[in-house]
């Protein structure tokens, strides 16, 4: 399948990421709310967009873009542009799941560097605009929040590998 992984949930990914991790030699996670910020910049840059500082960008999934043929659905990972990382569909295609549990304010008691909100909370981080959002939605800092059992068809995930330091 080249289209991103959609209808999954949070409950769901942790229970691969366990599976996958007990049969390779890497260990997977999902990103933290911060890793997945620091990547949709190119690298932690002072941008608003995966792209660059422009609000629109037409060549992009996303509710308002000019999508071609994925106008309201996913695309193949890879139709569109990549940022300056490489990485593809930081900002449209599906929203992601993060680590974090969400909370309004997890910002403000973060620690510096590769903060994690893991305090109690009944939802989790989901970061990133989908296919269904308009460009405002795509933005590096737009954040929102779903219950762990929730699967959508606009809302997947992507994973990161741990090193050891």
């Amino acid at each position: 399948k080249t289209h991103p992984v959609e209808n999954v949930s949070f409950n769901d990914i942790k229970e691969f990421v366990l599976l996958l991790n007990s049969n390779s030699k890497g260990k997977f996670s999902l990103p933290t709310e911060a890793q997945w910020e620091y990547a949709c910049r190119s690298g932690g840059k002072n941008i608003g967009y995966p792209w660059g500082n422009a609000s629109y960008r037409p060549d992009a999934n996303c509710g308002i873009c000019n999508s071609g043929p994925y106008h309201g659905e996913t695309a193949p990972v890879g139709s569109f542009f990549p940022n300056e990382l490489g990485l593809y569909d930081m900002g449209g295609n599906v929203k992601e799941w993060c680590r974090d549990v969400y909370h309004k304010k997890a910002y403000a008691g973060h620690a510096k560097k590769n903060p994690v909100y893991e305090e109690k909370g009944s939802s989790q981080v989901v970061r990133g605009g989908s296919f269904t959002d308009n460009t405002s939605r795509l933005r590096c800092i737009s954040r929102g929040q779903s219950i762990p059992g929730m699967r959508s068809d606009n809302v997947g995930f992507r994973l990161v590998l741990i090193r050891d330091n």
